[in-house]
């Protein structure tokens, strides 16, 4: 009954998107953005294989482009891969988000306006995903996170989904690791105040505190592109805390690691899943070290599936893949896997139906599973950076 309803306003919230577009407010290229089709990446279809058209929302300009970039070529070497494979042809259509809610809102009206894209993957930030994720479960297609970690993602409807570990899961690890090192009982916080990530991340970072009987000497908020931290790590200085815990996006992360050092914080810094980012390390140099996150992926794995992607990766781009290009690419695998139970690249349901059942994948990040509510159960792994590099926590 609950389906047929939102069938019933799909239909009229179907009808606006068209609209919408018809008068030129559902197309990202009026508001700064670009698509892209990448139809062509790839063997050519034929009519032995399920053909499926996927729409991407990915932060490609902007401060946090690292972001979506690797997001976009972690999809796009699956893609290849995929579609090499001869059972499943993918299309990607790729909508730019440039980090804000509306312009990802308008991507996303631009591709449900499509009637022949199958689902949706995307957006980045999770500010950015709860503004659109909403509609797509309206519109009854499938929508999945590659990089979005707050609580309450899946929970938005029946067809949200994400393969990203959530902050529940990878910060509270790291927390209990870095604690059961440094014997810690003190900890400061700081986070940013004005983006669901950071916010979220603050959320599970001061509830893992307190069910740890850690006392939280100050708590320090900030704002995106805030450059300047002498105030906030004054504070922090001066309670002399054993931990720093802090929610960030890599931008500022790195800037106010960078600046706690220069300050004489020494002290080890606990980061949730903005800091997974080897920009931290290029921004930050060596004031990165002691920087300690929880993630599904670590990169100088010496799994052979690990070395043959880091290898597939830097040979397609140039360059070595992180966390959020390993999401991405698993994310597309994922796809193309529940699009061979589900027997169509055209039946939204069936896909939804098909991808809700994924259990006991294995992926590049290991054995992943979704729970009932499209929530992701696999294990974490804790890293830290240590000269100048991400390696695993060590006890």
């Amino acid at each position: 009954m609950e389906r047929y309803y939102k069938k019933v306003l799909a239909i009229f919230a179907t009808f606006m998107l068209l609209l919408l577009t018809a008068c030129g407010n559902g197309s990202t290229e009026n508001s700064g953005g670009a698509s892209e089709s990448t139809e062509n990446n790839g063997e050519i279809s034929s009519n032995d294989v399920i053909n499926a058209k996927i729409g991407v929302i990915s932060y490609l300009t902007g401060a946090g482009a690292a972001y979506g970039e690797s997001i976009t070529q972690g999809l796009k070497l699956a893609q290849k891969e995929i579609n090499e494979q001869g059972e499943v042809y993918i299309e990607l259509v790729i909508e730019d988000s440039a980090g804000q809610a509306e312009q990802a809102v308008n991507a996303g009206q631009k591709l449900m306006a499509d009637d022949s894209i199958l689902a949706i993957i995307g957006p980045t930030l999770s500010t950015e995903f709860f503004a659109v994720a909403p509609e797509a479960d309206l519109n009854g297609i499938p929508i999945m996170g590659t990089s979005t970690t707050v609580d309450g993602i899946p929970e938005i409807g029946d067809y949200v989904f994400r393969n990203a570990i959530p902050e529940s899961l990878a910060i509270p690890a790291a927390i209990e690791k870095a604690v059961e090192r440094t014997g810690a009982k003190r900890v400061a916080m700081i986070y940013g105040n004005d983006d669901a990530l950071t916010k979220g991340g603050f959320e599970v970072m001061q509830r893992k505190a307190k069910e740890m009987g850690l006392e939280i000497t100050t708590i320090e908020t900030y704002q995106l592109g805030q450059n300047d931290y002498n105030a906030q790590l004054t504070n922090i200085k001066n309670t002399n805390p054993d931990l720093v815990l802090a929610s960030a996006l890599y931008n500022e992360g790195s800037v106010i690691i960078d600046q706690a050092r220069k300050m004489g914080i020494t002290v080890p810094f606990v980061g949730g899943n903005g800091f997974n980012s080897p920009q931290v390390i290029e921004i930050a140099g060596d004031a990165a070290n002691g920087l300690i996150v929880g993630t599904p992926y670590f990169g100088e794995s010496k799994d052979p599936k690990i070395i043959e992607f880091n290898e597939k990766y830097e040979a397609e781009f140039g360059k070595k893949p992180d966390q959020f290009a390993a999401q991405a690419y698993d994310a597309l695998y994922i796809y193309a896997d529940a699009l061979k139970r589900a027997g169509t690249g055209e039946d939204r349901d069936k896909f939804r139906d098909a991808l809700a059942a994924t259990k006991d994948f294995n992926g590049l990040l290991g054995n992943f599973s979704f729970d009932e509510v499209g929530d992701v159960v696999m294990d974490v792994t804790v890293l830290e950076i240590k000269d100048g590099k991400f390696v695993e926590f060590e006890e």
